[in-house]
């Protein structure tokens, strides 16, 4: 696994980053994991598997994570790149453990 911080407010905490996840990665023996904060992730290519959703995401999927929101582990068995933008001060304890994945249009 490859990180690559693009952009961090050092106020809010706030940041951007781009992962890469290479062939055969799998998180597994990390668990999944949750947080107090929203994020958001896009696949900017390859395919990823979220296994607390038993669902793979492929280039082009967009998620959004409320607060609180179990996910993970990750595996992916042809590599991935993920776009994460995280809000850490954006906390809301109340929030509903809801994921909602989209599939971008193709570009033209």
């Amino acid at each position: 696994m490859e990180a690559l911080t693009l952009s961090r407010d050092p106020l809010t905490e706030e940041y951007t980053r781009l992962t890469r996840f290479l062939p055969g990665a799998d998180t597994t023996p990390f668990g999944g994991k949750t947080h107090t904060y929203p994020e958001e992730v896009f696949i900017v290519s390859g395919r990823w598997y979220d296994q607390a959703f038993d669902q793979w995401l492929a280039a082009g999927h967009y998620a959004s994570r409320p607060p609180g929101e179990r996910h993970g582990p990750f595996k992916t068995d042809e590599g991935c790149v993920v776009l994460e933008v995280s809000f850490p001060q954006r906390v809301d304890a109340g929030a509903a453990s809801t994921c909602s994945f989209e599939q971008s249009a193709p570009p033209g």
